[in-house]
């Protein structure tokens, strides 16, 4: 009886691990019949997926998106909703918004040093990563803002984090039924309430 011949599937997520790079990511992804994944995110090569969440974080995005908008553009910046920022070939985020120094004009990969400021809406799925790990990779490359967001079903909390030195530090802040108000990276004021969908 003649032995029959091993047939295997290439499994990018399985003959991959560890060796991720943008290359392989524009070649690969999305991988069909992996879990719903909303997000591909890689740092040193190991690839995070994560779900997107739901509709509170969606429906916030959108409102801060079009607050940030306007602002962003009269400053000479622009707002983008969720995009590649690279720090490397194997290190990459994907933030929820981004305020980036200028147009991009069609970019996939966007160079971290273009990056004015990352927005990250803390997911349940994500959340050391979009607290901790996102705003650390960016301060140490000096990314000069980092914007956090959390969402509930009866608040919205806003933070804007200024590098100073190597580290972040608080600069404006506001829960819904407050006024966030900043003149920094360009002015914006308005009361995290609206972000929520009711």
């Amino acid at each position: 009886m003649a032995a029959e011949a091993l047939t295997s599937e290439f499994d990018p997520l399985v003959e991959l691990y560890g060796m991720w790079t943008t290359e392989l990511a524009e070649h690969y992804l999305p991988i069909p019949n992996a879990p719903l994944v909303g997000k591909y995110e890689c740092l040193d090569g190991y690839l995070i997926m994560s779900p997107r969440e739901g509709s509170r974080n969606s429906y916030a995005a959108v409102v801060l998106g079009a607050l940030l908008l306007e602002p962003a553009r009269v400053a000479g910046c622009r707002a983008y909703s969720a995009l590649n920022v690279q720090f490397e070939m194997d290190r990459w985020i994907e933030p929820d918004l981004a305020v980036l120094k200028a147009p991009v004009k069609g970019l996939t990969w966007v160079p971290v040093d273009q990056v004015l400021m990352p927005v990250e809406l803390v997911s349940k799925s994500s959340r050391r990563r979009d607290r901790i790990d996102k705003p650390a990779l960016c301060a140490e490359v000096g990314v000069p803002y980092f914007m956090r967001v959390e969402i509930d079903e009866y608040s919205a909390h806003v933070e804007l984090l200024k590098l100073d030195g190597d580290r972040y530090v608080l600069h404006a802040q506001a829960l819904s039924g407050q006024l966030f108000e900043t003149d920094l990276p360009f002015p914006l004021s308005f009361d995290p309430v609206v972000m929520l969908e009711s």
